[in-house]
């Protein structure tokens, strides 16, 4: 079993929005597909840490969750900003069963081990500029975060973290966010949201500590990651 991770794959089959409006997005479903396909077995794991879907509700996005449940893999998914039609815990795992989407796994507030590692995240919040931030929901996610972490931890796991935001970028810190994994001396985090021009600011490597790496679908060339090896191994 192998595990991979990507972030960022905008699907919009039920709804009208386009992706090859930008830069580098040209076929860009088509791609992840064929990628995805060639590469993942039924046995492994993907991570997909946000904006799954551009539907704003289960109508909308159930094309888009269909897609996913039917690529190789089991799913483990966290919210974006762009996951409209993200619901409570209860509410999505009952219309996963529904459509019989057995693939899909929700991560919020909890984790997901692959072997003595523990799968953990949360969305995270803005830290770019693009919106006004508030503190309020920031302190939510570093719960959220906290939360997941800590559950991975209780189960004797070492936990690895996903974010949909990158706590840090350019010059900007989310400090609500640092301090958590300052506090459970994380060592490896994967996050998404960046595309286009915004891959020159984001941190891609080694810093105070922690190892991140930008895992947005444009800026992987719309191929998963495989980081099994990255998340088993101690060294940074």
């Amino acid at each position: 079993m192998r595990l991979f991770t990507i972030a960022d794959l905008h699907l919009s089959f039920g709804v009208d929005k386009p992706m090859d409006i930008f830069g580098g997005w040209h076929d860009h479903v088509s791609r992840i597909e064929q990628n995805w396909q060639k590469k993942i077995g039924p046995e492994d794991m993907v991570v997909l840490p946000g904006d799954l879907s551009w539907g704003m509700n289960f109508e909308q996005s159930e094309k888009d969750l269909e897609f996913l449940d039917k690529l190789n893999g089991t799913k483990i998914i966290s919210k974006g900003n762009h996951d409209y039609w993200w619901n409570t815990v209860t509410k999505m795992q009952n219309f996963f069963d529904e459509k019989s989407f057995s693939t899909l796994h929700i991560m919020q507030n909890n984790h997901y081990a692959f072997g003595d590692v523990g799968i953990c995240g949360t969305r995270g919040w803005v830290n770019d500029n693009s919106e006004p931030a508030s503190a309020k929901v920031i302190a939510r996610e570093a719960i959220r975060l906290e939360l997941s972490i800590k559950s991975a931890v209780d189960a004797g796991l070492r936990p690895v973290v996903f974010l949909h935001y990158p706590p840090v970028y350019g010059d900007s810190r989310n400090l609500d966010i640092l301090d958590v994994l300052y506090k459970y001396k994380i060592k490896k985090v994967f996050y998404g949201h960046l595309h286009g021009n915004a891959h020159a600011y984001a941190v891609n490597g080694m810093y105070d500590g922690i190892e991140y790496r930008l895992i947005s679908s444009d800026f992987l060339h719309f191929d998963p990651l495989d980081i099994t090896q990255i998340v088993q191994s101690d060294n940074l």
